[in-house]
């Protein structure tokens, strides 16, 4: 079975390459729990594989398997640009490798569509100044949903998509964009994906869901990695539970694993120590 990388060495070794083309995987995470830097590595680390073979090696290794490198890397955020994003990896990750990987993932800010119909001064997110006229022809909420759809129908086939983040349109829940409507666009794009081939990271806080929401992104979704902290004597450490993950999941049953202890270097996110619960 053919599949497209994490960028998680380690991870990658243990699943056979990564996750199957098509896949929809759905980060929830904790705050501050590695999700977020999961997300980063996974864009940059595909991203310097097709700039510097040299830092790929160092930093990922060989291609595992029946593996197939994205053709291209997209980045869509909802709410923030592409040097402020770039800013933020490289406060993650080591300044070189990320200002390298960049410049082969395209980002897709979605803030005008996102931020239009609220009240927030264009200038806030467009660096232009409001005017009554901008007040008067404010579009709904749904135009996001529409532009973030049409953006993926376009870019998506054969690549890998990182969505920052989920948490973003939960929060713009209105009488023009319901939650069902978020929940229904997502379900379509685990099917469109199965069609498209290539691989999509779907990032959500999970301190912005109730139950019943984030049962209906999992049930979307083909795989959930939940990175939570956990407490151990005075130590806290991150660590991520892969879930439900359709041609993964058994793999790892097989050898017992189902979580992983983590940790954030210059390389970006990584797995630390694998464990095994029998």
């Amino acid at each position: 079975m053919d599949s497209i990388p994490f960028g998680v060495s380690r991870l990658d070794s243990l699943i056979g390459g990564g996750a199957p083309m098509g896949s929809v995987v759905l980060l929830a995470s904790e705050s501050g729990a590695g999700g977020r830097e999961f997300l980063y590595t996974s864009a940059v680390i595909n991203a310097i594989a097709r700039t510097d073979e040299e830092l790929f090696e160092l930093h990922y290794g060989d291609p595992i398997g029946e593996t197939t490198l994205p053709s291209a890397v997209h980045y869509i955020s909802f709410t923030a640009d592409e040097s402020y994003l770039t800013r933020q990896m490289r406060f993650t990750m080591e300044p070189e490798l990320v200002d390298r990987a960049t410049a082969r993932i395209e980002f897709a800010d979605l803030s005008r569509e996102y931020f239009h119909p609220s009240q927030a001064p264009r200038e806030w997110y467009l660096g232009e100044t409001s005017t009554l006229r901008d007040l008067g022809t404010r579009t709904e909420h749904a135009d996001v949903l529409e532009t973030f759809g049409t953006y993926l129908s376009e870019h998506a086939a054969g690549n890998l998509v990182v969505v920052d983040s989920v948490t973003d349109l939960v929060a713009a829940v209105s009488d023009e964009m319901t939650w069902n409507d978020i929940a229904l666009v997502l379900k379509g794009l685990s099917k469109a994906a199965h069609r498209w081939g290539g691989l999509i990271l779907l990032l959500v806080n999970l301190e912005t869901l109730g139950e019943n929401q984030l049962g209906l992104l999992k049930d979307a979704a083909s795989g959930t990695f939940l990175f939570e902290w956990e407490s151990g004597g005075s130590k806290r450490a991150r660590t991520m539970v892969v879930q439900e993950f359709r041609g993964v999941l058994s793999r790892l049953e097989n050898e017992n694993i189902v979580q992983f202890e983590t940790e954030i270097h210059d390389g970006g996110f990584d797995i630390s120590d694998v464990r095994k619960i029998r």
